[in-house]
């Protein structure tokens, strides 16, 4: 067997694999990168160097600190992954005989109710852009298409302009994984979108190979923080509040399925377009609809209304 590599070099190689060998996504690379590089502070502090002194009992006593510096069960749990992950891939390799992360229990996790904003709050906000001015537009044909394909705001502003079928009426969607998938969009969306790139896309762009569809002033390509500082923008000017704070890109994808499901779309669908591996990951929006559900019930259901014999 090999000499195990020092921590540092091993938590390089573990992110080097997870990016080309698993194809994982950037902001997913970020949030693994971030996890060990604290987990390798910690290590180094207690005298580790390399990734075989590392023991059960360090792991461990990492997590606890982690929970003294007030970090939440999910954060704890997401880190855990990490290093379950890295001292896996080290076994793999054969660069250790066993996983010191295999006697450790993951913190316990409830699940998360999604924020939710209404129909009407969501019309507000979408309500709000300038369509009189070249920006206006822009963010019109963003907003509505957001919340008309309920992407990630990652894909929506990686978009290529050449992977939205104004004609057929749908987006193809690079997601996590590198995973392609088709989601249609509605007739508004459709129509800012058009007017977008009809008006204000070819005075802004300044390189013909852009492929980007939403693009700045500048001709650059739109970014994440940019679409939050604009989104939080127009919900603050609407008199819009989510629970928990702002209103970000992923309460917004967290009301187009909602809504859906609300409106008696099939589970099934709503997660070939949210693009969810699992089913159970958009079995989280199911609960919160459930008033609606009863609702629906009593006014479908022909014995619903009838009141038991006496």
């Amino acid at each position: 067997m090999a000499r195990a590599p020092e921590i540092d070099r091993a938590i390089d190689l573990f992110l080097d694999h997870l990016k080309v060998e698993r194809g994982l996504a950037a902001n997913t690379l970020d949030g693994y990168g971030r996890d060990l590089a604290r987990l390798g502070g910690f290590l180094t502090a207690r005298g580790r160097v390399r990734a075989d002194e590392v023991t059960t009992t360090d792991l461990t006593d990492h997590l606890i600190e982690l929970a003294g510096q007030q970090l939440g069960a999910r954060s704890r749990a997401r880190a855990l992954v990490a290093m379950r992950g890295l001292f896996r891939h080290l076994v793999a390799e054969r660069w250790l005989d066993g996983d010191p992360t295999e006697l450790i229990d993951a913190p316990k996790v409830g699940p998360r109710s999604p924020v939710v904003l209404g129909e009407d709050a969501v019309a507000r906000i979408l309500a709000m852009p300038r369509t009189d001015r070249p920006r206006g537009v822009r963010d019109a044909a963003m907003l509505e298409l957001i919340y008309a394909t309920g992407l990630r705001v990652s894909e929506l502003v990686t978009l290529p302009i050449a992977d939205c079928n104004l004609r057929g009426g749908y987006v193809r969607v690079t997601g996590k994984g590198k995973k392609t998938r088709m989601v249609p969009m509605g007739a508004q969306a459709r129509a800012a979108i058009e007017r977008y790139v009809a008006e204000v896309r070819p005075a802004w762009l300044r390189d013909p190979s852009t492929p980007a569809l939403f693009l700045t002033e500048r001709g650059k390509p739109m970014t994440r923080q940019g679409f939050w500082k604009l989104l939080g923008a127009y919900a603050r000017a609407a008199g819009v509040r989510a629970v928990g704070g702002t209103v970000s890109p992923h309460k917004l994808r967290h009301s187009f399925a909602t809504h859906l499901l609300e409106r008696g779309a099939d589970l099934r669908a709503v997660q070939a377009m949210l693009g969810h591996a699992d089913i159970a990951t958009t079995q989280i929006y199911t609960h919160v609809s459930r008033a609606h559900l009863i609702e629906a019930y009593r006014r479908a259901h022909p014995r619903s209304d009838v009141r038991s014999p006496k």
